[in-house]
């Protein structure tokens, strides 16, 4: 584990032995979903606005022959340069700052001297902490300049159907029907949808209601209100939904071993719709498959125009 500096605020699990937060512990069997307030909402604004300053740094940190723990490396320092506690480290024991998932790896992958290679994909999950509240979002990122179609299919799919479930987002939608958006277009693709992690609500304590599944026919409690705030990350497999955790107790991949894909955003629902909190910037670093899509697409126009 990293260090981090006494001047930076702590969630309650960062000095804890067994990594537990008594927040979550204490909120375990209550059922009802938070509703922040403007006070809540602007600084949950500000901690997202890091969270995405955060996840472009360590984007940019992606190429052939870097490690995770380089990765992991870089965040940290972000984090330090940004004031803010990143919020995997020590949670429940997690060693890292960040998760870092290659390939088959669905989430929760532990950074380590793993070399990136060309056509790897990699998702990064960026969580942080301040001033008394957690943002969360995710991407997964291309390695080097090309991968295999299925994988390039696997990533499109993956940041498509987060877009179609956010589009339904807004106040009385219910939260079941988040699982129904996506499997249904996920299925279509004949990919499969993970169904042990869902989204989470997010705010004063890093994971609280509500459960947001991703797949079809879920049971998930609650409608949507303004000022509720909570994740939505859809875990996308080619193969098997499936999934085995390794023996680190964290690293959870797909059960045939095949490649898994997801993308993540904190939304704020509002009076007529919802935020994006985690919203990309105009200068973000562009995500490979849409640029990949983009050569693919130039080519045919050229094979047309000949």
């Amino acid at each position: 584990m990293r260090t981090i500096p006494n001047t930076i605020a702590k969630p309650d699990y960062a000095d804890d032995l067994n990594g537990e937060s008594r927040l979550e512990e204490k909120d375990k069997n209550n059922t009802k979903i938070p509703v922040y307030n403007e006070e809540d909402i602007a600084q949950m604004k500000e901690v997202c606005k890091i969270g995405r300053k955060v996840i472009d740094i360590a984007h940019k940190a992606v190429r052939p022959g870097v490690t995770t723990d380089e990765i992991d490396r870089v965040v940290h320092e972000a984090c330090i340069e940004f004031g803010v506690y990143p919020s995997p480290l020590n949670y429940y024991n997690f060693p890292k700052s960040v998760c870092t998932s290659i390939n088959e790896v669905i989430c929760h992958g532990i950074p380590d001297m793993r070399i990136l290679e060309e056509g790897d994909i990699l998702n990064i999950d960026i969580s942080v902490y301040r001033n008394g509240y957690h943002a969360d979002l995710n991407e997964t990122y291309i390695v080097g300049k090309k991968t295999d179609k299925d994988s390039l299919f696997l990533v499109e799919s993956a940041y498509e159907c987060l877009q179609l479930a956010i589009q339904a987002c807004k106040p009385g939608t219910m939260y079941k029907e988040i699982g129904n958006i996506i499997g249904k277009f996920i299925e279509a693709r004949d990919l499969a949808v993970t169904k042990t992690y869902c989204g989470h609500g997010i705010g004063k304590m890093f994971h609280c209601n509500p459960n947001v599944p991703h797949y079809k026919k879920n049971k998930a409690v609650g409608i949507m209100r303004p000022g509720h705030i909570f994740t939505i990350e859809p875990m996308i497999n080619q193969g098997t939904w499936r999934d085995v955790t390794w023996l680190d107790d964290w690293t959870a991949v797909t059960e045939d071993g095949k490649r898994s894909a997801q993308f993540e955003h904190t939304l704020l629902i509002t009076e007529t719709g919802c935020e994006i909190l985690t919203a990309r910037f105009e200068d973000s670093p562009p995500l490979e498959f849409i640029e990949l899509r983009k050569q693919e697409e130039k080519l045919k126009e050229d094979e047309v125009k000949k």
